[in-house]
């Protein structure tokens, strides 16, 4: 069963648990579509917001920060197919955004997963009404118990949708041999950023994301503090229990708006922690940062830790951050 739940309720049980895994900063694509005539179907997984420009007209006629097509559809639906940025995931749920499209918003969409391009198509999500210029947050009763790797969204039978993202628990594929060093934050191996203090000016989990990005916007920056004291910070679930050898912090293209200084701390919890509970664990003191730079602190604690917990002394902005060790139990 799924049912459509509010923005509150869907970053509650959904965005601070699970990973979209068709999104383009993640490696997402799309592989084919119906149509798109009005409007490229490659912009529904786009990290930015949408925006209109009620000025702007193309050669198809009035231009939209979407996917939109041609009027009267002759076939059931439209659809486009995705290949998700990570090897697979269990699917939960997910946020189908018609922001602008609104006479000519897609009435009813869909969901199908598969494994592999040419496997049988199961459907996830499905048939659910739209309404114009708004977001739409669907959520499964259950995550599926299947991990797929490709994804087709329909629409029924026609119109415009701005955004599509897709939650679900990233399957990573982790090394056979225990001593293999990998980065246990990343998304692509199933770390998640659970909760933050601010992401004012980026999101959290842009901290998780492979590369070094390309500007100051696909990384985590905070508004600036005006009060003594004051620190931000993050919480990453790593994708397995590890023993932590090393931390990269990169600070780049954030060049006068770095943080000062950073503490990361760890624990090992069956839950998400919060903030402050009380058996977090310095795992890299109090430490100076700079400008537009790799980072990386020797870690000498021999535990094994589930969480990390980046703090910004006061605040700021960093891209990546990276947590070098061995899957332990």
């Amino acid at each position: 069963m799924v049912k459509q739940v509010s923005a509150e309720e869907f970053h509650e049980k959904v965005v601070s648990h699970y990973t979209d895994v068709i999104g383009e900063k993640l490696g997402g694509k799309v592989l084919s579509f119906s149509d798109e005539w009005f409007a490229a179907a490659e912009n529904l997984i786009k990290p930015k917001a949408p925006i209109r420009d009620a000025t702007k007209f193309v050669f198809a006629g009035a231009w939209y920060d979407g996917w939109e097509t041609r009027r009267h559809n002759t076939e059931e639906y439209d659809w486009v197919t995705f290949r998700m940025g990570v090897s697979s995931a269990k699917l939960i749920g997910c946020e189908v955004d018609t922001a602008f499209f609104n006479g000519n918003h897609a009435p009813h969409i869909s969901v199908d997963a598969s494994i592999g391009e040419d496997g049988e198509w199961v459907e996830i999500i499905p048939k659910m009404e739209c309404g114009p210029s708004q977001k739409h947050f669907f959520i499964r009763d259950e995550i599926t118990k299947d991990a797929y790797t490709n994804i087709r969204l329909k629409m029924y039978p026609d119109g415009g949708i701005a955004r599509f993202r897709l939650y679900g628990e990233v399957i990573p594929i982790l090394p056979n041999d225990s001593n293999t060093i990998i980065d246990l934050a990343s998304a692509i191996n199933g770390g998640v950023a659970t909760s933050f203090s601010d992401q004012h000016f980026g999101s959290a989990d842009n901290l998780l994301l492979p590369g070094r990005g390309h500007d100051m916007s696909d990384g985590w920056e905070t508004k600036r503090s005006r009060a003594p004291g004051h620190v931000d910070w993050a919480i990453i679930r790593l994708g397995h229990s590890a023993i932590i050898e090393k931390i990269s912090i990169d600070t780049a293209h954030y060049r006068g708006n770095f943080p000062q200084f950073i503490k990361v701390e760890a624990i090992k919890s069956d839950v998400d922690p919060s903030f402050d509970d009380s058996n977090w664990e310095v795992i890299v003191d109090k430490s100076k940062t700079g400008p537009d730079a790799e980072h990386d602190y020797p870690v000498s604690n021999a535990n094994t830790f589930t969480h990390v917990k980046l703090v910004m002394i006061p605040d700021g902005g960093v891209k990546r951050l990276r947590c070098w060790g061995k899957c332990s139990n």
